[in-house]
């Protein structure tokens, strides 16, 4: 029994490092600065992952992480200069977690630099040491931001899973811009210790992946909930009332009205669909959102700086300090946009600030009382669109309104968001989202997965990205 174990070990390794190498060659051939596709999804590879992870008898799945997650062998440098050759403190929970149960962390994923956190000027995709993401569709389209090499790389097919974070959007938007299943846990639900943070309310890891069992296996790794994929299984879909949240349409004529046939498709499977009154997210609940944000980048990051970057580095070690470094090195870190967010945040005051305690208080009221708490009262899970098919990526003017209304509301409660895809517009994908109460993973599973099936994506063997080359309009 002893030999017959250490032999599928063994054969378990050889299998891994086979798909290493093919890992690696396809990232060789689509993915670097200088390819044909030039996809620039994956910031680093390392070679040693292998070593690193519990293969054992497992399959040896290959993973990749957000580059502002840290792993062991990887830079973690949240696509910003100022943490290029900074060294990890270790591998983050959830990475433990990924080499325990097996999975082979091959590398990680370009992102918007910071997460999307720096300016109100960025765009999606970019940062300063992974240059920017293409999208795998189209070329000269957005791959979502901000885990947008996470959409990317598993839409192109370098691996089939991968690792993200949202604040607000930053799973959901990917997934949907880049034909993917993403899922936006509870915020809580899995640990944020050694990620880059933005905000402590609102950042959460999540999945990115081919479809939503495989999304589902590494929720639950990542997560520590190991009887998460069997309750999603007990689920008895045609008992559960989902409410349409029309407005959160994205304004879009061609992905509403394909929504509109999803909807035919899952009112068959559930015991009661029909329109749910939730609000539009009115100005003041964003500008209320931008504050917390503001004020909690302030105290999580700078604490985060100053606990992993060397005392005697020479590297930054606050936000004032980045911002201090990137005007340095302006050339490469302001070449497309600035920092104008950076900079409130470091002038205020933090988590110390009566402002942001009642923009906080506000926001949860909201989202309790206006949105959630009349909406789970009817309705066991809320549909909506995701947004708009993916834009031309325009370091001028930035990205277009392109819906993504159902991000915010869920964002400010901590609540979770499972993404599929839902078919081509113009030949780009659009996306579904499935929202749901706090802990409810299991049931927007469950649902996720018999539309899945119902759509028959996943198995459609022209559901694969076209690396269309840029063109005009």
């Amino acid at each position: 029994e002893a030999r017959d174990s250490s032999l599928l070990s063994t054969y378990a390794r050889v299998m891994s490092t086979e798909l290493f190498e093919e890992f690696v060659e396809k990232v060789d051939r689509l993915d670097r600065p200088g390819t044909t596709v030039e996809l620039r999804s994956v910031l680093a590879v390392d070679h040693d992952a292998i070593a690193k992870s519990n293969v054992g008898e497992s399959s040896g799945r290959l993973i990749l992480v957000k580059d502002n997650i840290e792993a062991v062998g990887l830079p973690a440098t949240a696509g910003s200069l100022a943490l290029d050759g900074v060294p990890v403190r270790g591998d983050a929970v959830l990475v433990a977690r990924l080499r325990a149960a097996g999975l082979i962390v091959a590398g990680s994923t370009n992102l918007s630099e910071w997460a999307n956190i720096r300016s109100t000027g960025s765009s999606s995709g970019w940062s300063a040491v992974g240059g920017l993401t293409a999208n795998p569709w189209a070329l000269d389209r957005s791959a979502g931001g901000s885990s947008s090499g996470s959409g990317a790389a598993v839409a192109a097919g370098l691996v089939d899973v991968a690792i993200g974070t949202e604040t607000d959007g930053s799973i959901t938007c990917p997934a949907a811009l880049n034909g993917v299943v993403g899922i936006k846990p509870t915020v809580g639900s899995v640990p944020t210790a050694g990620v880059v943070p933005v905000s402590g309310s609102q950042d959460v890891p999540g999945p990115l992946a081919r479809n939503v069992d495989l999304a589902a296996d590494v929720l639950a790794v990542i997560a520590g909930d190991a009887d998460l994929v069997a309750r999603s299984r007990r689920v008895v879909v045609g008992n559960l009332r989902v409410g349409v949240a029309r407005a959160w349409l994205t304004g879009h004529t061609a992905t509403d009205r394909m929504f509109e046939e999803v909807l035919a498709l899952i009112e068959r499977e559930v015991r009661e669909l029909r329109d749910c009154e939730v609000p539009d997210t009115e100005t003041a609940v964003h500008e209320d959102e931008f504050t917390v944000l503001v004020h909690e980048l302030k105290s999580d990051l700078d604490a985060y700086l100053a606990d992993r970057v060397p005392i005697d580095s020479g590297r930054p070690r606050s936000i004032a300090e980045v911002i201090a470094f990137n005007e340095r090195e302006a050339g490469r870190e302001l070449i497309h946009f600035g920092q104008d967010i950076f900079e409130r945040a470091s002038a205020c005051s933090g988590r110390d600030s009566d402002d942001y305690r009642a923009a906080r208080r506000r926001n949860v009221e909201w989202a309790q009382a206006r949105c959630f708490g009349p909406a789970f009262a009817a309705f066991d899970v809320l549909i909506a669109p995701a947004y708009a098919p993916a834009w031309k990526t325009d370091f001028v003017l930035g990205h277009p309104n392109a819906g993504g209304k159902v991000t915010t509301p869920a964002a400010i409660a901590g609540l979770p968001i499972v993404t599929i895809p839902m078919g081509l517009v113009a030949g780009l994908p659009v996306g579904v989202c499935l929202v749901g109460p706090s802990a409810s993973e299991e049931r927007l599973i469950a649902v996720a997965r018999r539309l899945e099936g119902r759509l028959g994506l996943v198995d459609d063997l022209s559901w694969r990205p076209t690396f269309s080359n840029p063109s005009r309009g």
